[in-house]
C-alpha cells in the first residue's frame, strides 16, 4: 500500500453508491438502507467495501470477498475500487456511508481522534480473532488514546536495494552497515562526467526521504509522551547525511536534472533496474517488480546502514502498515466485522499479500513457504523480526505534520535552509497543533 507513497501500491478510495439504485431496488421491494443502495440480496446482510486498490491488488482482494461470501449464507460482501480518498472521508463524515474499506495506518490517529472510525476493542473482546501474533509494532500505530481502531491486512518494510554488478566494479564486495560505509560506496558508485553532469547516481534518495530513513540515525519524529520532536539529533544527522553526499556534493540542479530522465517506477525503465542508481532504499514490492520488470537483475537486499557508533540499532527501519477500519457511522458494523475476522485469518492475509508481493502483518506467517516464490524476500520477512522497527507518530495531528515537515525537507534539500533552520521552524509549528 507505499510514498508507499512511493510504494507504487495502486491507491484508491470510496465508491459512488446512488448508482446502484433503481430497477434491482423495486424489485426487491425495500433497501436494508438508502447508503450505496444497498439491497437486501438472497435474505443475506448486504455489506459495502469500497476499496482503495485497483487492478491486481483489487483482483486479489475481489478473490478474498468471493471466498467470504461462498463460506457463509449471512453475509454478502459488495466491493468495489474506487480511488478517492477524499470521498471516503467525505461518506464516513456523512449519513450515507459504507461498511468497511482500507487506508494506511498512519492515518489512524487524526481520523480516529474526529471520531469517524468504529474502535474494536469490544469486538475482540467478544472473541473469535486472535491478535496476539501480529507485529507489534503495527498495532501500536492502529491506536489512539488506548482504543485500537483498525486491523492490518499487510505491512510494509524499507530496505537498502543494490545492484551487486555495479557495486563489484568498484571493488564493493558486500553491501554497506554503517552510514561511514555508506557515503564511501555512494562516492564510489555516482558517476560525473566531464561537464559535470551525473550518469549514475550512488543513492537515489527524495526529499522526503528523513521521514522513513532517519530510524537507522537514531532519530524520531515524536518522544514518548507523543509529542513532535523534529529538531532530534538522529533526525539532523540523516538530513545532513544526505546532504553531504549527494545534494550538496554533487548540486542540487545536477542531481534534480538527472532524475527528470528516469523512467516510470512500475516499468523496465525503473532507474534502479537499468544502472542509472545503484543503490535505492525501497520496500518488498519490489521483489515482484524486479520479476516482472527485470528478471535479469542482478541484486541483493540488505538492512538499512546505521550509524557507526551504535550497532544496537541494526535492523532500523521504518514500519508502515495497509489497514482496514470500519467507520463509526457504518450500518452494519457487526457484519462488518465479521468479513474483518476473515480478512485478518492466516489463509486469506497470506493470499493477499503474495498476490501484492507485501508483507504479512502475522508473525506466524513470516515461515510459509509460500512466500519463497518472490526473489530476496526473505532479507523483508526477516526484517519484521527487528527489535528496531518504528513508525511516524500516528495521532490527531500526524498528517498536519507530516505536512509541515515535508515542505521543510524540500526547503533543505534545495539548499534554501540549513537541517537545523528548518526542523527548528517546524518545531515552532508544532506548538500550534499540539496545544
Amino acid at each position: 500500500m507505499v510514498n508507499l507513497k512511493s510504494s507504487a501500491l495502486s491507491r484508491r478510495a470510496l465508491l459512488a453508491g446512488s448508482a446502484k439504485l433503481g430497477i434491482g431496488a423495486l424489485a426487491a421491494g425495500s433497501l436494508t438502507g438508502s447508503r450505496w443502495g444497498r439491497l437486501a440480496a438472497q435474505d443475506r446482510t448486504t455489506i459495502d467495501l469500497p476499496y482503495l486498490w485497483s487492478g491486481p491488488e483489487g483482483e486479489a482482494l475481489e478473490k478474498i470477498i468471493q471466498q467470504f461470501n461462498q463460506s457463509q449464507t449471512t453475509i454478502e460482501v459488495k466491493g468495489a475500487s474506487n480511488p478517492d480518498t477524499q470521498r471516503q472521508l467525505a461518506s464516513m463524515s456523512s449519513s450515507n456511508g459504507f461498511d468497511i474499506s482500507d487506508n494506511f495506518g498512519s492515518n489512524t490517529g487524526s481520523w480516529a481522534a474526529k471520531g469517524i472510525l468504529e474502535p474494536l476493542d469490544d469486538y475482540l473482546a467478544a472473541g473469535g480473532l486472535d491478535i496476539s501474533s501480529f507485529i507489534p509494532t503495527t498495532l501500536e500505530q492502529l491506536k489512539y488514546e488506548g482504543k485500537l481502531y483498525a486491523l492490518p491486512i499487510a505491512v510494509h518494510t524499507l530496505l537498502l536495494l543494490y545492484n551487486k554488478d555495479l557495486l563489484a566494479a568498484e571493488g564493493i564486495t558486500e553491501p554497506p552497515t554503517t552510514t561511514s560505509q555508506w557515503a564511501d560506496a555512494i562516492a564510489k558508485l555516482t558517476k560525473v562526467d566531464g561537464d559535470g553532469n551525473i550518469t549514475q547516481l550512488g543513492i537515489n534518495a527524495a526529499t522526503d526521504a528523513p521521514l522513513t530513513w532517519t530510524w537507522a540515525f537514531g532519530g524520531q519524529w515524536a518522544d514518548a509522551q507523543g509529542l513532535p520532536t523534529p529538531t532530534h539529533p538522529g533526525n539532523l544527522a540523516c538530513i545532513n547525511f544526505l546532504l553531504d553526499n549527494v545534494y550538496k556534493k554533487y548540486g542540487v540542479d545536477q542531481v534534480k536534472r538527472f532524475q527528470s530522465g528516469f523512467g516510470e517506477y512500475a516499468s523496465p525503465q525503473n532507474p534502479f533496474y537499468v544502472g542509472k542508481t545503484a543503490m535505492e532504499v525501497d520496500g518488498e514490492w519490489q521483489s515482484r517488480f524486479v520479476q516482472l520488470y527485470a528478471p535479469t537483475l542482478n541484486w541483493g537486499v540488505a538492512p538499512l546502514p546505521v550509524i557507526d557508533d551504535q550497532p544496537e540499532l541494526a535492523g532500523a527501519t521504518d514500519l508502515a502498515s495497509s489497514m482496514f477500519f470500519i467507520p463509526r457511522n457504518a450500518e452494519h458494523k457487526q457484519e462488518a466485522w465479521e468479513f474483518m475476522k476473515f480478512l485478518m485469518s492466516d489463509a486469506p492475509m497470506r493470499d493477499f499479500t503474495l498476490a501484492l508481493a507485501n508483507l504479512p502483518a502475522r508473525q506466524t506467517l513470516l515461515a510459509d513457504p509460500a512466500y519463497t516464490e518472490l526473489p530476496n524476500f526473505t532479507a523483508w520477512l526477516d526484517s519484521l523480526k527487528s527489535p528496531n522497527l518504528r513508525s511516524f507518530p500516528s495521532t490527531e495531528w500526524s498528517e498536519e505534520y507530516r505536512t509541515e515537515l515535508t515542505s521543510s525537507l524540500d526547503e533543505i534539500f534545495n539548499l534554501r535552509k540549513s537541517a537545523e533552520e528548518g526542523m527548528g521552524e517546524v518545531e515552532e509549528k508544532a506548538k500550534r497543533f499540539t496545544q
